[in-house]
């Protein structure tokens, strides 16, 4: 395992460097800034130490829980002024989306107003055609539906960036998505997709005859108090404090280069990956969510609970419950989400009685790329471990 460790690492550093306009500078260099100790602060300072760099450009980090807190920051707020990161900046949680609305379907469930083994269908008859009327609310959130992808147009960065701007209809993807052959039968495997959660999504609004982001927002944010946390809507912006992110790819000279994505709109994800946060915010749901304030009762349990089926590609054990992912490292079960969405890579995690958490948002350079970014990779190994057998 320490070899493919090394080896994921290491793929995450091969990245298309040829200059371009912006240039990461040693000047740039801002050394990590610890505001607290634990006992991984070492560690975490050297991981998040020296930016920015070829993949990554700036780094937001808090370790909280019984075991010890760490909270450090590095890298710069944008390139052009190498001025250094803001610790407080909101940025693209991208995924961890998931997390939330998985939350306000259970809370919904709790209340008797869904029910998680009554096929989707029965709530969007209008939308989800006979052939998917097997769909269960429940394979919706774990992955395990066989619905396919919605097509989105372009094959490559360049194209999408060209795009990003172009809004999308959460009931037009579905449409397109339920138009294809399914993957497989619901239950039978699993396969992470967006679409369960763009479903999800309208299920809330038709069950409670409110917007998704008011139900999150009335049942979520406003009583934890998360008042840096919001969805974008059709603006391509981050309000208020942020850190830019940026992306390589192909420039209109025909370099290779560094452009500012920090502007894209998101609403491809919506309610499976369009929220804007802070880390102190997600900080504070991570604990309240695994301290059992946000979902209550046998129903949390859903969020623990990994299906007893193969992932569709590569056939190892599930390893996505309802609205969380599942990893053993350093000997324990870590539980969390992570996101991307270009600029920006996001995560919370957390043992499973919050004995050690972490939050982390990391500008990479390319985001959604097939590796994981070696920083992020780093700050999850130096807070929790090494991956276990």
């Amino acid at each position: 395992m320490r070899k493919s460790t090394r080896a994921l690492l290491a793929a995450a550093l091969v990245l298309g460097v040829t200059a371009g306009p912006m240039s990461l500078a040693p000047a740039f260099a801002a050394p990590a800034r610890p505001v607290a100790q634990a006992p991984t602060a070492p560690d975490l300072s050297a991981v998040i130490g020296g930016l920015p760099s070829k993949d990554t450009t700036a780094a937001l980090v808090r370790v909280g829980g019984t075991e010890g807190a760490w909270q450090g920051s590095a890298g710069v707020h944008d390139l052009t002024t190498g001025r250094p990161a803001d610790p407080g900046g909101r940025f693209r949680a991208g995924s961890v989306t998931k997390v939330f609305t998985a939350a306000v379907v259970l809370q919904l469930a709790g209340e008797g107003r869904i029910d998680l083994g009554r096929p989707a269908r029965s709530y969007l008859p209008e939308l989800i055609p006979a052939a998917y009327g097997g769909v269960t609310v429940r394979q919706l959130l774990n992955h395990t539906h066989g619905i396919p992808a919605a097509h989105l147009p372009g094959e490559t960065v360049e194209e999408w960036y060209a795009r990003r701007f172009v809004e999308h209809d959460p009931r037009d993807l579905v449409r397109d998505a339920t138009a294809r052959p399914r993957e497989f039968a619901p239950g039978e495997k699993q396969h992470y997709l967006n679409i369960g959660y763009t479903i999800a999504g309208l299920i809330v609004e038709r069950v409670t005859g409110d917007s998704y982001e008011h139900q999150v927002a009335a049942r979520v944010l406003r009583p934890l108090g998360l008042k840096d946390t919001y969805f974008p809507g059709g603006s391509p912006r981050i309000e208020g404090r942020h850190n830019h992110g940026y992306q390589w790819m192909r420039l209109d000279d025909g370099t290779t280069g560094l452009r500012d994505v920090t502007v894209w709109g998101a609403t491809d994800g919506w309610a499976a990956g369009d929220l804007i946060s802070t880390t102190a915010d997600l900080e504070q749901f991570t604990r309240a969510l695994f301290g059992g304030r946000v979902v209550r009762g046998p129903l949390l349990e859903e969020m623990f609970t990994l299906p007893k089926v193969a992932d569709f590609g590569s056939g190892a054990p599930a390893a996505y419950s309802v609205g969380l992912s599942m990893k053993k490292l350093g000997g324990r079960e870590v539980w969390g989400k992570t996101g991307g969405r270009w600029g920006y890579n996001a995560a919370i995690a957390s043992t499973r009685h919050g004995e050690r958490t972490l939050v982390y948002s990391v500008n990479s350079t390319d985001a959604k790329g097939q590796e994981m970014n070696k920083v992020a990779m780093g700050v999850m190994l130096a807070t929790f471990g090494a991956p276990s057998e």
